[in-house]
């Protein structure tokens, strides 16, 4: 009696131990964290961890996920459980600044009117019209809201930076500054003395909704500030003073986003009164800064791709017709970098005759490409694209080099000043500059595109009259790529040094190796099946054809024993095929089969086995102690 008195003590407190353990737990450790997954799936990069630690304000989230509506569709289930965990890493990270609530909206709840107001998307989940939703709001002291309407499982290297670019949105809420110093009318405004005024350029007003934009004009000799990023846009005839003035921003960590051209199509410059036949300067270039930060446009050079160039009406022998232009260069996704955020969403780009970059040898920075050719590509000289050029001749002489020129880079990291003597003192000036850099601080963060046609609306915008009103419509993501880059330099180094990430999908590459060798046998099988059947069948029609040409009575015996063997022959094949369909799928089944015996049967039991061996061994020793 006391020996079951004393067994249920023990089995009540271990119980109570256990629960005790799990609370002091819950409560004292919610921050110790083990990811054990390959790609650290889970583990938050330096730069999202840096953000966190800085928040000063507290960002509320509200994560939107239709767990139950999503229970018999694996892939969205999994995919939001992994939101949802990384969401709870965030919180862990904050210091207490960021808050989550976990929101399973039901089908007509109040719920689900909120999701549909913020703006979360609708997934249609069956015939009966439920709606799935997988979508973060934010919010910041201020009643800003910030919104990811859904989540895509084919975006997932993306989720970290999104999540990381909405908090950092809502807690620095401030309108970014933009700096424009342009060789291009590109905010409107007369482009040669005398011509009526132009419009802004479509991207100019797109910006303008999104960011504060000022014009610096192209002769600037300091720049505020208040100035969050540079927009250059060929700058054609810079002066000292100004590129003295983008040196020293570029070095104090200010961000810019430079667009030289070997050929700007959209400069119209005046003709030379004096001399006609002078060609007017249309290029530009920074050829001191760009060694600075070490990288170099190559000179007097246009990159053509033959696979990526644009066809054009072109006269010929017989009329228009059509040709590639090889200057002109129509991205698809092969040419945009696919793991830096800035293009890894976009589709299409369009440039016309832009130039190539390179790294400077032994730089220090570091050279990422953004946009490059295909392989089948080559330079092509300036003024073969500029004076008179003709398409039929630039592709008679072209002779790809089976290797990418790169387009556009990003560049960062530490460089020295491009002005080792600091400001040219001019006649009047005593002092030079008190805050003269002759180093960065820290990692410089520049964007360059060898191309200043990409912003012009040709290129990538089509205006249609509707009412009245012109109504742009985009048929390449020029725009979107603009508004990328200076997104993402607007944030801080950290949100810009985040990079993709793996996936959580883990496919059994193995288990698909076999399918793919079954399946090889049983196609190799089947392909020789469905050629004995069109034989059969060809055979059997030329019998028939006979046979309705006479009369079924003038076949002889073996002709007609012939015509059934045929189709016997038919029949018996047909089988056969059926069978080998139906194998193959058995063998996936039963592979399938196979592996979740392994899984959830055979590694428990070994596992079982192992624990049973290990009791008997322990009891053996304190039989034998």
């Amino acid at each position: 009696m006391k020996r079951k008195l004393l067994s249920t003590t023990t089995l009540a407190l271990a119980v109570g131990l256990f629960v005790a353990i799990n609370i002091l737990a819950n409560n004292a450790f919610t921050s110790w964290r083990l990811d054990v997954t390959e790609n650290k799936l889970f583990t938050l990069s330096q730069g999202t961890r840096n953000i966190l630690k800085k928040l000063e304000e507290p960002v509320t989230l509200k994560y939107y996920f239709s767990s139950k509506l999503f229970s018999g569709i694996p892939t969205l289930t999994n995919y939001g459980q992994r939101i949802r965990d990384m969401l709870e890493e965030y919180v862990a990270k904050s210091s207490g600044k960021l808050s989550l609530t976990v929101i399973d909206p039901e089908p007509f709840s109040e719920a689900e009117d909120q999701a549909v107001g913020y703006g979360i998307k609708q997934l249609p989940l069956s015939a009966t019209g439920d709606m799935g939703y997988l979508g973060l709001v934010g919010s910041n002291t201020t009643d800003d809201e910030a919104t990811i309407p859904v989540f895509q499982p084919d975006k997932e290297e993306s989720l970290e930076y999104e999540i990381t670019k909405l908090i950092y949105n809502l807690a620095y809420p401030k309108k970014r500054v933009i700096g424009v110093i342009s060789g291009l009318p590109v905010l409107g405004g007369a482009p040669l003395p005398g011509q009526p005024p132009s419009p802004p350029w479509t991207l100019m007003t797109t910006l303008k909704e999104i960011f504060v934009v000022q014009d610096l004009g192209s002769d600037v000799k300091d720049i505020s500030k208040d100035i969050d990023t540079l927009l250059i846009i060929h700058p054609k005839q810079v002066s000292e003073d100004t590129l003295y003035a983008i040196d020293q921003f570029v070095l104090k960590g200010g961000k810019a986003m430079v667009f030289v051209d070997p050929f700007a199509e959209e400069d119209q410059p005046e003709p030379n009164p004096h001399n006609a036949m002078v060609i007017p300067k249309t290029d530009s270039d920074l050829p001191l800064l760009f060694k600075a930060w070490g990288i170099n446009l190559l000179e007097g050079k246009v990159a053509g791709d033959i696979e990526a160039a644009i066809r054009v009406s072109h006269p010929g022998p017989r009329g228009l017709q059509e040709i590639e232009y090889l200057p002109w260069l129509r991205l698809g996704k092969a040419n945009l970098n696919q793991n830096d955020f800035v293009t890894n969403e976009l589709n299409t780009l369009h440039m016309g005759s832009a130039g190539i970059l390179e790294k400077i040898e032994d730089a220090k920075t570091t050279f990422t490409p953004l946009l490059t050719t295909g392989t089948q590509s080559m330079p092509l000289e300036q003024d073969a694209v500029r004076i008179m050029p003709n398409p039929v001749g630039l592709l008679e002489n072209f002779k790809p080099e089976n290797k990418n020129l790169v387009l556009a880079a990003r560049i960062s990291g530490p460089v020295q000043t491009a002005f080792p003597e600091g400001r040219t003192q001019k006649e009047g000036e005593k002092d030079k500059d008190p805050e003269f850099l002759a180093e960065s601080k820290g990692n410089i963060n520049l964007v360059v595109i060898a191309d200043s046609d990409i912003l012009a609306d040709r290129f990538w915008v089509q205006v249609q009259n509707f009412l009245g009103m012109k109504v742009p419509s985009a048929i390449a993501d020029n725009a979107d790529f603009v508004v990328n880059v200076l997104d993402n330099l607007g944030g801080n180094d950290d949100l810009i040094s985040l990079r993709s990430r793996g996936v959580y999908a883990r496919p059994f590459r193995r288990v698909e190796a076999i399918q793919r060798e079954a399946e090889a046998q049983f196609r190799d099988k089947e392909r020789a099946l469905r050629m004995r059947l069109e034989e059969t069948e060809t055979k059997l029609q030329k019998l028939q054809q006979q046979k309705e040409g006479k009369s079924a009575l003038i076949l002889s015996p073996a002709q007609r024993k012939e015509l059934e063997a045929f189709r016997e022959q038919q029949v018996q094949t047909r089988k056969e095929l059926r069978a080998v369909q139906h194998d193959l799928q058995k063998n996936i089944e039963r592979l399938g089969t196979q592996l979740k015996f392994i899984n959830i049967g055979l590694i428990p039991l070994l596992i079982g086995l192992f624990a049973i061996a290990m009791s008997v061994v322990r009891s053996a020793r304190q039989g034998s102690a």
